[in-house]
C-alpha cells in the first residue's frame, strides 16, 4: 500500500493521462431519483480486516439519509470496488467506477498508494472525490489544486510540527530522536519535525528508518538509545507504534518519552501492545468513545451500528461515519440542481461538527480546517487526554 514519492507521482500522472481521455460527467450519477457514487477499499489486500468498519459505517450514514427522505427525494447509492491494496488494481477500479457505473462522487476511497495513483484520473474526469483516507497534503499536490478534491484527514507533518512545539518545552526534552517510515509517510512526519526543532532552536540528535511491512524495530530503538535521546518522535503506525514500544521496554528504558504521530494514536495500540504500549504519548486529532461514553451522539451511532452489524464500531467506523455525513450534507447544500459545481459550492458553504471532531469545522482550500489536535497517553488500556485540543 506504501509507495515513494517518485513512484506515486509517476503513477498518479499515468491515471491523469488515463483520465484524461474521459469526458468531464459534472453531473453523472445524478438521476431524477437516485445519486450514484463509489468508493475504492482494500478488501483483500493487507489492510482488509479493517474494512468492514468503514464500509459498514459509511453505508449506515448513507441509509440513516436514504430512510429519511435521501437527498433532496433521491436515494443514495454506493458501488464499492476492491483495490486489493495495489495501486493498479485502484486505478481498474476507479475506470469502472467513472466509466461503467459513471458516479457522481467518490467517498471514503481507501490507501495512501492507491488513492495516489487514481486522484488525477478522478479529478481530471469532472469526478468529485470526498474524504481519502490519504495523506491530504499528497493528495492536493497530485490533484494540483483541483477544486473536485476534498480532504479530511489531517496533515501529517502540521499536526507533529505543532505536538513538538507544544510538549518538548513542557517536558524539557533536549535530545530528539526521530523514528520514520521510509517513503512519503514518513517525509511527512519529518516534515512537522525538523521546522518544530529549528523554532525551538534545536536540531534531531539522531534518526532511524524502517521499510514499511518491517516487524523488528530493535535495530532503530538501539540506534536512538545509544545516541542517548530523552523524546522519540514515531512516524508509526498501528504494528510498527507497538514495535517501538516493545524495544524501549524490553531494554528497560524509562527515561524517555514516546509520542507517536497521529496514525499510531488508535484504540488498536492500547488493545493490541497491552502493558508494552503503556506510557505511550500519542496525537490525536478526534475524540474516542468506547462503549461508556456519555455523549449522547456517539452514544446514538454505537446503537446503531451495532443493530445493523451485531458489532462495536471504533474509531475507523465512528470517522467513517463523520466524513460520510459531511459528504451527505454537502449534498443538502448544493440543492435540488446537484451537478460538480453545486456541490463544489455547497461543501464550500457547509461547517461540521459532531461526536468525532474537537470543534466546528470547514473547508479551506478543500481541506478541513482548523486541525485541532490533543496530547493522550496510554493509562489502563486506555488513551486519556493529557491537554485539551488545540
Amino acid at each position: 500500500m506504501n509507495m515513494n514519492r517518485r513512484q506515486m507521482l509517476a503513477t498518479s500522472a499515468a491515471a491523469l493521462a488515463l483520465g484524461g481521455s474521459l469526458r468531464p460527467a459534472r453531473a453523472a450519477g445524478v438521476h431524477a431519483d437516485e445519486i450514484v457514487i463509489g468508493a475504492h477499499l482494500d478488501l483483500s489486500g493487507p489492510a482488509a480486516a479493517g474494512m468492514p468498519a468503514l464500509r459498514n459505517a459509511t453505508d449506515l450514514a448513507i441509509a440513516q439519509a436514504n430512510a429519511a427522505g435521501g437527498i433532496h427525494g433521491r436515494q443514495v447509492r454506493w458501488i464499492v470496488e476492491d483495490n486489493g491494496g495495489q495501486p493498479q488494481l485502484a486505478v481498474r477500479a476507479v475506470q469502472k467506477l467513472i466509466r461503467s457505473d459513471e458516479v457522481f462522487a467518490l467517498l471514503n476511497s481507501f490507501g495512501s498508494g492507491t488513492n495516489a495513483a487514481t486522484m488525477g484520473q478522478i479529478t481530471g474526469s469532472g469526478t468529485i472525490a470526498f474524504a481519502p483516507w490519504a495523506a491530504s497534503a499528497v493528495m492536493h499536490q497530485i490533484a494540483g489544486g483541483d477544486p473536485h478534491l476534498f480532504t479530511t484527514v489531517q496533515n501529517y507533518n502540521t499536526t507533529t510540527q505543532r505536538a513538538l512545539e507544544r510538549v518538548i518545552p513542557e517536558w524539557g526534552s533536549q535530545r530528539v530522536g526521530v523514528i520514520y517510515q521510509e517513503g512519503p509517510f514518513g517525509d511527512l512526519i519529518r516534515a512537522g519535525v525538523n521546522p518544530a526543532l529549528e523554532s525551538l532552536g534545536m536540531t534531531v540528535t539522531e534518526e532511524a528508518a524502517y521499510r514499511p511491512g518491517d516487524i523488528d524495530f530493535s535495530s532503530q530503538v538501539a540506534r536512538l538509545r545509544a545516541a542517548d535521546v530523552d523524546l522519540i518522535v514515531a512516524g508509526t503506525i498501528i504494528r510498527e507504534t507497538v514495535g517501538v514500544m516493545t524495544e524501549v521496554k524490553k531494554l528497560g528504558w524509562d527515561d524517555v518519552n514516546v509520542l507517536t504521530a497521529i496514525p499510531g494514536r488508535s484504540t488498536i495500540v492500547a488493545r493490541l501492545g497491552g502493558e508494552d504500549v503503556e506510557g505511550l504519548y500519542g496525537i490525536g486529532g478526534w475524540r474516542l468513545h468506547g462503549e461508556d461514553t456519555t455523549n449522547e451522539e456517539a452514544q446514538a451511532f454505537i446503537a446503531a451500528y451495532r443493530e445493523a452489524y451485531d458489532s462495536v464500531p471504533d474509531e475507523n467506523a465512528a470517522n467513517a461515519y463523520s466524513y460520510a455525513n459531511w459528504f451527505l450534507n454537502s449534498l443538502r447544500a448544493a440543492g435540488e440542481d446537484l451537478n460538480a459545481e453545486t456541490f463544489i459550492a455547497g461543501a464550500n458553504a457547509t461547517t461540521h461538527s459532531d461526536f468525532m471532531t474537537y470543534g466546528e469545522q470547514r473547508f479551506e482550500n478543500n481541506h478541513a480546517m482548523p486541525e485541532m489536535i490533543s496530547i493522550d497517553r496510554v493509562e489502563g488500556g486506555n488513551w486519556v487526554p493529557q491537554t485539551d485540543p488545540f
